[in-house]
């Protein structure tokens, strides 16, 4: 039984929440949507395993600097979601990143315990 404070969030709820997180670089709030074992495994990289190794590639390893998502479509039940869109934004180095992408991810307990992401080039 839920207590009246218990929200239940849906996968598209946390995808959008994560969204708003990743583009304003609330990094320490990635804990709000990603439990803590999860994996996200990304083109270009090994999987990231946990969330200590989500936060550190966001704060250190990726090529991003600012920019964000425009999502365009968003699929999911309570455990499961699919997504895509566009990123634009700045990398590190100064240059313009434009790139469309798409995400699967699957859910348990309100966190996101995987995050698959697909870019339709190689990219970043």
């Amino acid at each position: 039984m839920t207590s009246p404070t218990t929200v239940i969030r849906s996968a598209g709820n946390l995808v959008a929440e994560l969204f708003t997180i990743i583009d304003a670089a609330r990094w320490d709030d990635l804990g709000l949507v990603f439990a803590e074992d999860c994996v996200y495994d990304r083109p270009g990289y090994d999987p990231l395993r946990g969330l200590a190794e989500i936060e550190h590639f966001y704060r250190v390893e990726r090529v991003i600097a600012t920019g964000r998502h425009q999502v365009r479509h968003v699929v999911s039940d309570l455990e499961t979601a699919a997504c895509w869109g566009r990123f634009t934004g700045t990398s590190r180095t100064g240059a313009p990143l434009d790139e469309q992408f798409s995400d699967a991810y699957t859910v348990r307990e309100g966190r996101i315990i995987s995050r698959r992401t697909y870019f339709y080039r190689p990219a970043i």
